[in-house]
């Protein structure tokens, strides 16, 4: 006979999801009824919570009988528990059902299943008994890490605090504190998939500031509030971490296919193409907030099931905090350095670079519809930066300007920044990006605080659309 055990003596990474439980019930007439869990949550050491999602058999049978028995998997070594529970009650409101239910929704959303695959309650249950299963399966030794190699395992999490924190210390601008806070978190970490998002000038959007570990896909990708992970992060501003993300993805296109077969699917909405890896398996994010505002978003994702631990999430929350006072110090500076200049604008100067012959013009059109900036049948970049690009290269085109400032740009109303935190250095920042990756022959050089010239290495040739 097996050892008793504790609920807490099971593995963390029992309860991520990664592995699907299987939950046993009897009715009152004795017929027994075997299906999965969406999620098992912990609370403390006699008790857990399973959503509930659905009015179905185990509902019915756990408020008949009181009873359920569980088969947890061990998602590293497949070793498995038993874990008899007697049904206590159901919430529908509190800290642990708030979390289950973001989890859900964050699915949800992707999956086009907003409003219709919720949960419904946390069910609460006492843990009566725990023990393994002997003979399951033939024990493997636990040699993963949930991030290798990562010179965490050697250093500590002080240390990687430290470097982190240390990396942020030293950029002198906005752009170069994304990209140093990134690198930062694989080398300290091994965080090799990661991006900074901030939100757009509707308050509704966000895009990506800057990516690592994406290539050219994850500079300008967007993702409106409440759509995803990301969104839901953004929309609740907590942080939300999703281990077994493609089972999660399986379980509700399933549930999306069995509501369309007998609904005709008419309350569903198209599943929404999201930002990240293909493969992500395992999905962190994190608010960042200053001054009770949203700043943005710091979001993580490995191709790894259970990736990331809780500590993890702790980690970056205090990450994040940094990220966030730093892009709030940014922004104050960049107005008080508008409030100092009073200097003209120079008339054109010499390029930072020498020039380079070129044998073609280039051809830009701007779609006034959607703000957006096409270079030839390529698309460039939309909404506030390509509103900027476009009166960039206009005044130019008009009276050969070269010099600009961040000030002209605030005061100037046809493009739409926002009165309070318009995050413009930002915005720069991601219009630079896409202009060194889909048009190099067009820079937007810093000459000093709040002052940038244009530089082009071809003639242009600019045409508007309604």
């Amino acid at each position: 006979m097996s050892k008793p055990l504790s609920i807490t003596d099971l593995p963390a990474r029992c309860f991520q999801g990664v592995a699907p439980t299987v939950i046993a019930t009897c009715g009152a007439d004795g017929i027994p009824n075997v299906t999965y869990t969406s999620q098992m949550y912990l609370l403390d050491d006699g008790r857990v919570a399973l959503s509930c999602q659905f009015f179905n058999k185990t509902k019915q049978n756990v408020l008949a009988t009181k009873l359920a028995c569980l088969q947890v998997y061990d998602p590293v070594t497949f070793e498995a528990y038993r874990v008899v529970l007697r049904y206590h009650h159901d919430e529908t409101e509190g800290p642990f059902f708030e979390s289950m239910s973001r989890r859900i929704d964050a699915i949800a959303t992707h999956t086009g299943m907003a409003g219709v695959f919720k949960l419904r309650s946390a069910d609460v249950f006492d843990v009566v008994s725990v023990e393994k299963t002997e003979n399951f399966m033939h024990t493997i030794e636990d040699t993963s890490s949930p991030l290798e190699p990562t010179q965490l395992k050697w250093k500590g999490e002080l240390y990687a605090l430290q470097y982190v924190s240390k990396a942020m210390r030293l950029p002198r601008d906005v752009g170069s504190l994304y990209t140093a806070t990134l690198e930062a978190l694989e080398h300290a970490v091994g965080f090799e998939h990661s991006m900074i998002l901030l939100p757009d000038e509707s308050g509704k959007r966000l895009y990506a500031i800057a990516a690592r570990g994406y290539g050219e896909s994850g500079i300008g990708a967007e993702v409106g509030f409440g759509e995803g992970l990301i969104g839901t992060v953004a929309r609740e501003r907590c942080s939300l971490r999703v281990s077994g993300v493609g089972a999660e993805l399986r379980y509700g296109r399933a549930i999306r296919t069995s509501v369309q077969r007998s609904t005709g699917g008419r309350d569903l909405r198209p599943e929404i193409p999201l930002p990240g890896l293909v493969d992500a398996q395992s999905q962190l994010a994190i608010p960042l907030v200053a001054d009770d505002e949203l700043v943005g978003v710091l979001a993580l994702e490995s191709p790894r099931p259970a990736a990331f631990e809780p500590w993890h999430e702790a980690f970056l929350e205090i990450i994040a905090n940094q990220i966030a006072t730093a892009i709030d110090a940014f922004a104050r500076r960049e107005k008080d350095d508008d409030e100092d200049d009073d200097e003209p604008v120079a008339a054109a100067q010499s390029p930072s670079q020498a020039p380079v012959e070129c044998t073609r013009t280039l051809k830009l059109r701007f779609f006034k519809s959607d703000d957006c900036v096409f270079n030839d049948d390529e698309y460039l970049v939309r909404n506030l930066p390509g509103r900027i690009l476009w009166k960039l290269l206009g005044e130019h085109v008009a009276s050969g300007r070269t010099e600009f400032t961040n000030r002209e740009l605030r005061l100037d109303g046809s493009l739409g920044l926002p009165a309070l935190r318009d995050n413009l250095e930002s915005r720069l920042v991601l219009l630079r990006k896409r202009l060194e990756q889909k048009c190099p022959e067009i820079r937007l050089v810093p000459v000093a605080r709040g002052r940038f010239r244009l530089e082009l290495e071809c003639p242009l040739d600019l045409a508007e659309s309604p």
